[in-house]
């Protein structure tokens, strides 16, 4: 009878401890899988500019060059 009691009383007082390190346990995989986001994006960014930086200007159609509207602009 006691036995189950104090087995709930010690979970009930350690769930705020618990429930503290699995939040900073999250927190660290969302930071650490931001941070590889961003440096994937910032490798990609640099990879464009270098890239952009090798090849002649893209052309502009002949239509958008003479002013030609959209039919519904």
């Amino acid at each position: 009878m006691f036995g189950s009691s104090l087995r709930f009383v010690t979970y009930v007082r350690a769930w705020p401890a618990e429930s503290q390190q699995q939040g900073r346990r999250n927190a660290m995989i969302a930071s650490t899988a931001l941070a590889q986001r961003r440096a994937e994006r910032e490798d990609v960014e640099e990879f464009f500019a270098v890239l952009g930086k090798d090849t002649v200007a893209t052309p502009v159609l002949p239509a958008v060059a003479q002013g030609v509207r959209a039919a519904h602009g």
